[in-house]
C-alpha cells in the first residue's frame, strides 16, 4: 500500500487544492493525469479505513463487561456501554481504539483498548454499462480496474472499451463533496502505455462502461 504523502490528510483524503486540480483536469477532459499523482490518488493511502457494515471486535483489557463485537451502522457509528455512540466509519482500526481510550478516561484512567476487524463489508464497488453483469460488488480485498471488469463478466459487443471512465466522490478539508471523473482506456490498461494505469479502486467508485 501506498502511505499517507502531502497530497492526502491523515485519513487519506485528498487535500483540497490536489482535488480542485483533479476536477479542473476532469473538466476539461484530460485523461493523461500524471502516473505518479493518479497512483497516489487513487490507490488506498495507509491502513485500512473502516466503513458501514464492517464487523469490529472491540477488546478492553480486562473487562468483559465493555468488550464486545459490533457492527458499524449507516450513520458511521457504533455504540458502546459507559460511552455510547463513537464515530467508527472512516477511521482506521489504531485510530478508533484511540478515541476509544480517550472517551474512557472519564470513567477509567489509562486503560487499553484494541480493536480488530473481524468481517470487511464496506468495500463496494460498481460495474455499470456495456458489461455482462452489470451491478454492485461488495468485495472483501481491493480490485483494480481490470479485474473489476472481469467480475463484471467482460464488456458486451457494443461496449465503447476506450470510452470508459470511474466516477469517484471524495471529500476536500472543508467537508465539500465533489464527483472526480476519471478517463480509462482499455487498450492502454492491457498495454500499460498509458499514463492511467490500471489503479486500485476505493470503496465507491463506479466505472461506467458506455
Amino acid at each position: 500500500m501506498i502511505r499517507h504523502s502531502s497530497l492526502v490528510t491523515r485519513h487519506g483524503l485528498p487535500k483540497a487544492p490536489f482535488v480542485i486540480a483533479l476536477v479542473m483536469l476532469a473538466a476539461l477532459g484530460c485523461s493523461r493525469l500524471p502516473k505518479e499523482v493518479l497512483e497516489e490518488f487513487a490507490s488506498p493511502a495507509g491502513d485500512f479505513v473502516m466503513g458501514p457494515e464492517d464487523v469490529l471486535e472491540v477488546i478492553v483489557w480486562r473487562n468483559q463487561d465493555l468488550s464486545r463485537q459490533v457492527v458499524i451502522r449507516p450513520d458511521g457509528m457504533i455504540s458502546l456501554p459507559l460511552i455510547g455512540d463513537v464515530q467508527a466509519s472512516g477511521l482506521t482500526a489504531d485510530q478508533l481504539a484511540a478515541r476509544i481510550t480517550e472517551r474512557l478516561k472519564e470513567f477509567k484512567e489509562g486503560v487499553p483498548v484494541t480493536v480488530s476487524v473481524k468481517e470487511v463489508n464496506s468495500y463496494n464497488i460498481y460495474v455499470l454499462g456495456e458489461v455482462t453483469k452489470p451491478g454492485k460488488y461488495q468485495l472483501k480485498s481491493f480490485a483494480t480496474v481490470l479485474q473489476a471488469i472481469a467480475l463484471a463478466g467482460g464488456f458486451t459487443l457494443y461496449a465503447s472499451r476506450n470510452g470508459m471512465h470511474v466516477l469517484r466522490r471524495t471529500t476536500n478539508g472543508n467537508g465539500r463533496h465533489h464527483e472526480l471523473r476519471i478517463a480509462v482506456r482499455y487498450s492502454e490498461l492491457l498495454s500499460g502505455n498509458g499514463s492511467v494505469g490500471n489503479f486500485l479502486l476505493k470503496s465507491g467508485d463506479t466505472i461506467v462502461v458506455p
